[in-house]
């Protein structure tokens, strides 16, 4: 950044006493809460945030420093929950991400697939990765495909599951053309996140070496594309 674009130092300052006035009033509120979530709460935790933020990005601009500390931003918390006190329904909303790592393994997988068809569905489209994915996903359940994705050259990333609570169950058919556009984050009772961020400092911790981890699970995989008994056997009826 150029001298120019720079804050000046009453501006970092200005910024250092926000954060200060923040501090006070989100423990004023935690001092008076009425309850777990209490609104007065979550607004002056996203002010504290707010507050944190800029005098950070201030203070860097200024002196190339940063705070010791982190406060997440409003968009990485949920809002208070305002849904029902007593469910008598829900939606459990599943993100997984994979990455195609081992195609030929994918390839194999489906091609056994499609052969052990009888019936002679989706004969042909094993042959390509988009078809290959159509078949696997057709074949096994989500959470199949979770506890055995090395097996059919995937590897996994993040992933996220929420849990939200409605009064009635949806209509037959009601949201299938759009069924994540209308989420309201304050009916999410829970929420359970899987990242690979989370294990930064454990992976800096471990004793084993990664490049004979690599190797141990590569030996597995081989192992386990080769026997075919480790597959599941289809069912006739899909």
């Amino acid at each position: 950044m150029s001298d120019a674009a720079q804050p000046t130092a009453a501006e970092v300052r200005a910024a250092a006493e926000a954060v200060k006035t923040a501090l006070d009033r989100h423990l004023a509120a935690v001092e008076r809460r009425s309850g777990e979530d209490d609104p007065a709460v979550y607004e002056a935790f996203n002010q504290l945030a707010a507050a944190a933020e800029v005098y950070d990005e201030l203070l860097y601009d200024r002196y190339d420093e940063v705070t010791p500390f982190e406060i997440p931003g409003a968009e990485d918390s949920l809002p208070p929950y305002t849904g029902p006190e007593e469910p008598n329904a829900l939606s459990v909303l599943i993100r997984r991400d994979y990455s195609v790592v081992e195609p030929q393994r994918l390839l194999a997988q489906a091609q056994r697939i499609e052969a052990a068809d009888d019936e002679g569905r989706g004969a042909g489209i094993a042959g390509t990765v988009h078809g290959a994915l159509g078949l696997l996903f057709g074949e096994f359940e989500p959470d199949e495909i979770a506890s055995r994705h090395k097996e059919f050259g995937l590897e996994e990333g993040d992933s996220t599951l929420w849990v939200t609570a409605a009064d009635e169950t949806a209509d037959p058919g009601e949201w299938l053309e759009a069924p994540f556009d209308q989420v309201d984050p304050q009916q999410v009772v829970c929420r359970f996140d899987v990242s690979a961020v989370f294990d930064d400092d454990l992976d800096d911790e471990g004793d084993d070496d990664p490049d004979d981890i690599e190797d141990e699970v590569e030996a597995d995989l081989d192992a386990e594309l080769d026997e075919d008994e480790d597959l599941e056997p289809l069912d006739a009826d899909r």
